[in-house]
């Protein structure tokens, strides 16, 4: 009887174990528990770049706003992982490469971002699939007999 109940809790044991959710963090990761922090009209490009490291992105058509994005997903069992933490840490910098703003963001303000289905159709015919199996029939030369390797006879004069 014995043999049965610890089994039993075993099995409930590793039920439990799987059950349990794991974490996974993306980005940008800080090497100390507090990220360093930037001063504002102190620290400049370079300093920045030695105590943070490369940004993850920058802007799209300002190159002197660097994004330092982190964030931390949760998985239970073989569930869709969900974003429970995030963190965007905005560096800002002036025409003289010092920093001019630092702003941070979280989770909080995030948007959800709709992506279209739609399909953009191509110029062009849609073949079918016979079309595309015999539509190539009677397009190419027939196969020429008495040619050698070299290519067609000529007249040898």
């Amino acid at each position: 009887m014995n043999g049965k109940l610890l089994i039993g809790v075993a099995v409930a044991a590793a039920l439990a174990a799987a059950c349990s959710p794991t974490r996974a963090s993306h980005g940008f990761i800080s090497e100390s528990e507090e990220t360093p922090q930037v001063q504002v009209g102190v620290d400049t490009k370079s300093t920045v770049l030695t105590r943070l490291g490369t940004p993850s992105t920058t802007a799209a058509f300002d190159e002197d706003s660097w994004y330092y994005i982190s964030s931390v997903d949760q998985r239970f069992g073989f569930g869709r992982p969900k974003t429970v933490e995030r963190e965007v840490l905005v560096v800002r910098f002036d025409a003289a490469d010092n920093v001019s703003a630092v702003d941070r963001f979280g989770l909080d303000r995030g948007q959800v971002v709709s992506y279209s289905d739609d399909v953009t159709p191509t110029r062009g015919r849609e073949l079918g699939l016979l079309e595309q199996i015999f539509g190539n029939i009677g397009r190419t030369p027939p196969i020429r007999t008495g040619e050698n390797e070299e290519g067609p006879r000529r007249d040898r004069r």
